[in-house]
């Protein structure tokens, strides 16, 4: 018994390359001046004020490479003669209190950043009677100016026997970031379909099981853009880290403050000093910058 070979036409060949598709390498992403008078406008007004910007990062840094000579005498120059005397002279004042800074930021991050996942996650696809009026209640927090609490802060603290202490910074970090990382994290969970939620029911798994296992992978993006916002306002914290912590246990921001002498100031020093501080955050923007804009929009259109 004969049997017949069937070969693919050419237009089944055609629709099955359709279906399939091989993959194909991205375009190089290539930039075009503007067409039309708008186009130049608005370009025009970025680099203004980029360069509004980096001007004076600019001359942060070259008075800091000035060293002992002193910053020249036009504030654009460049120094004849650079020199990284001030950063070591900055790092030997200032090393100790980065250390701190790293110790209080790290932990208060991490540890505010779960909180709020958790809250985002009870909130959003939890919901119970009064839970609105929980999460109005969480986000006045948010509002709140340091000012008004450090006094009954400070007594708090004291009754723990924290106060002047780097536990007592990242408790207080903590319960002060656990509004704007339940926001956050709300608004990311809004945007991650319920389905899944059920689907993970379905299978057996409970409340946590499901945040454990499910949620918790899905939130990169979420913890990304808590993390940065979390990190940012504790490394730069100085009202807390002045009046709450004793001198050994000083953030970076503080020890700065008083590179300023009472009678003179080196400023090469000061500045190289206002490098240093500023690194880390501007490496941590530089390292999750892609995923910033991402996880920072998501949730606005389910």
């Amino acid at each position: 018994m004969a049997v017949e070979t069937l070969e693919a036409t050419p237009s089944q060949r055609t629709r099955t390359a359709h279906r399939r598709p091989g993959k194909v390498a991205p375009k190089p992403r290539t930039w075009h001046l503007p067409k039309s008078l708008g186009g130049w406008i608005v370009l025009a007004v970025c680099s203004i004020a980029t360069l509004g910007m980096l001007v004076p990062v600019y001359v942060i840094i070259t008075t800091a490479l000035s060293g002992s000579t002193g910053a020249p005498n036009f504030f654009l120059a460049f120094p004849d003669a650079p020199s990284l005397d001030a950063f070591k002279g900055a790092w030997t004042k200032l090393h100790g209190s980065l250390a701190n800074s790293l110790q209080i930021t790290i932990p208060a991050a991490l540890i505010s950043c779960l909180l709020g996942s958790i809250n985002g996650y009870i909130l959003s696809k939890f919901p119970f009677r009064g839970s609105n009026a929980l999460f109005t209640v969480l986000l006045v927090g948010m509002f709140i100016p340091f000012q008004a609490v450090i006094i009954p802060v400070f007594q708090f603290l004291n009754m723990l026997h924290l106060q002047g202490s780097i536990i007592g910074l990242i408790l207080v970090h903590i319960i002060y970031g656990i509004p704007i990382t339940t926001l956050i994290f709300r608004n990311y969970y809004e945007g991650i379909p319920s389905a899944i939620i059920e689907a993970a029911s379905i299978d057996g798994a409970g409340i946590w099981a499901t945040f454990i296992r499910v949620m918790l992978p899905l939130s990169v993006p979420g913890f990304v853009v808590a993390g940065i916002f979390q990190c940012t306002n504790i490394w730069n914290d100085f009202l807390f880290g002045f009046i709450l912590a004793s001198p050994a246990a000083w953030p970076a921001t503080v020890t700065l403050n008083n590179l300023i002498g009472t009678t003179t100031v080196n400023y090469s020093e000061l500045m190289a000093g206002a490098v240093l501080v500023a690194a880390p955050t501007v490496l941590l923007y530089l390292v999750l910058g892609r995923y910033f804009v991402s996880g920072l929009t998501a949730g606005a259109v389910k």
